[in-house]
């Protein structure tokens, strides 16, 4: 096998290190949307916005970064999917369709790209953990405002105001938590 064949080749994400089954990989989309769920409940009113700091995601891009981005895509949308039908485990206890429900729709897009990044050996390193969990809150907000924006008839600079300004030191803090827990995880494991 050629170097190029070899590099081309997907890696695991920390999930695909359990006995593959079936039933592994139901139980780890069901826990990765209940995760999210409860990561959810995690919420803090911002003064000024309509949208609450939550859990929420840092969850989605976790279970995106290890489960992988097809797993990790399905748990977001049963995530989504289970919330507007009315289970109570969008931020703060809430279901349906809110004006926050743009950052939603970017967590499944965003849950995707970072599960893809991982396959690629993203989640192995600090430096490209880092790059991995800026593009996925980039993903997260590049919905999330402009949907905003739309549901809550602001402009789009209240929308930024309001939906991405106050929430960047705490996504700052987030993106080095995983930058921390995820490559620790493969160092622990003895796999980079």
């Amino acid at each position: 096998m050629s170097t190029a064949a070899a590099t081309a080749r997907p890696r695991e994400v920390l999930a695909d290190l359990l006995p593959a089954t079936r039933l592994r990989d139901v139980a780890l989309v069901l826990g990765g949307a209940a995760l999210t769920g409860l990561a959810a409940q995690i919420s803090v009113p911002v003064p000024g916005s309509p949208v609450p700091v939550t859990g929420q995601t840092f969850a989605a891009l976790l279970v995106g970064t290890t489960l992988g981005a097809s797993r990790g895509l399905a748990s977001l949308v049963l995530y989504a999917l289970a919330g507007l039908a009315g289970v109570p485990w969008f931020a703060g206890g809430t279901s349906g369709v809110s004006v926050s429900f743009g950052y939603i729709i970017g967590m499944m897009l965003a849950s995707a790209a970072v599960g893809a990044l991982a396959r690629r050996g993203a989640d192995r390193s600090v430096l490209r953990m880092a790059g991995t969990m800026l593009l996925g809150e980039a993903v997260i907000y590049a919905v999330g405002v402009p949907y905003l924006a739309y549901a809550a008839h602001m402009s789009l600079s209240a929308a930024i105001a309001a939906g991405l300004t106050p929430f960047l030191i705490g996504d700052a803090l987030k993106a080095a938590l995983a930058m921390g827990v995820l490559p620790t995880a493969w160092k622990l494991i003895g796999r980079r």
